[in-house]
């Protein structure tokens, strides 16, 4: 583990120190995990969507939620820094994802975590409960967050935003990867990025290779057995304009889920946490204190 000072990213804001975690995940695959914040504060845990990284939380990194929560975000397995092989084998298997997110928490001593999981990151929290339980979690956030994925949900569940771009993310050109990457991070928003934003998310973005995207789109996942089941709050964090996750996803995970909650926002897309971040900072407040008193 090692203390650093790291540059601002998306709004350039100054934070404090950053320490830096290698975690050994599942089947042994190294992860890249940071963190920021109180070390003595209630443990939140974030985990990103599809070809991106940890810098996609540097609202909430680097806003005041440091000064109050002890804040960590991962790479996931084959994105950002992390280990990124790129045989099928390592992203087909739910319970290595699940494994993953055991071996952050176990690492970092996460009692009681709130797991706040963006897009693709919904699928690896229903895979670490259906494999490690809820013990060790105090309460999840859906940030546009997909519990279901494969034919039946296209169209339905996932819409255009992804759909449409999808082929060219995946095929073997880099000019194509680009176009499609591209357009896919433009249509995550509902009013455009600043660019800056724009710039390091597109970039985040095409750091992960084409072979591996595929191999995360390839698993048919169904998320409601474990949200059927779950105890612990469930805040459900969506963009009514989202053409990626659709709201209908959300509306899915409220009707299936006992402790689901709500927090819709208004003409905002797929990044509610990008979009009105001090909106997303506050609800995130609240639901980490309400579950830690």
């Amino acid at each position: 583990m090692t203390a650093i000072t790291q540059p601002a990213s998306l709004e350039q804001k100054p934070i404090g120190p950053t320490k830096i975690h290698t975690v050994q995940g599942g089947g042994g695959l190294r992860l890249h995990v940071r963190e920021w914040g109180r070390a003595d504060g209630p443990p939140i845990l974030f985990l990103h969507g599809l070809s991106q990284s940890h810098l996609c939380w540097a609202k909430q990194y680097q806003s005041a939620l440091a000064d109050e929560f002890r804040l960590a975000a991962c790479d996931l397995r084959g994105h950002g820094m992390s280990e990124a092989p790129l045989e099928p084998e390592h992203y087909t298997d739910g319970e290595l994802w699940a494994d993953d997110v055991a071996a952050i928490i176990e690492h970092l001593r996460l009692d009681r975590a709130v797991l706040v999981g963006w897009s693709y990151g919904g699928f690896i929290i229903c895979d670490y409960l259906r494999a490690h339980g809820q013990h060790r979690v105090a309460a999840i956030d859906f940030v546009g967050g997909a519990v279901n994925m494969g034919g039946r949900a296209f169209g339905t569940l996932i819409g255009p935003g992804f759909l449409d771009h999808f082929a060219d993310a995946i095929a073997d050109d880099l000019p194509t990867n680009i176009r499609a990457m591209r357009a896919l991070v433009k249509a995550w928003p509902a009013k455009p990025f600043p660019p800056d934003d724009l710039e390091t998310l597109l970039c985040s973005s095409m750091t992960v290779p084409a072979r591996i995207r595929a191999n995360l789109a390839a698993r048919e996942i169904d998320g409601d057995d474990v949200l059927r089941t779950l105890e612990v709050p469930l805040l459900v964090t969506h963009g009514r304009a989202d053409t990626v996750v659709l709201p209908a996803m959300a509306e899915h995970v409220l009707a299936v889920c006992p402790t689901a909650e709500p927090s819709w926002y208004e003409g905002v897309g797929h990044t509610p946490h990008l979009e009105e971040p001090e909106r997303f900072n506050r609800e995130l407040a609240a639901l980490t204190r309400r579950v830690s008193a």
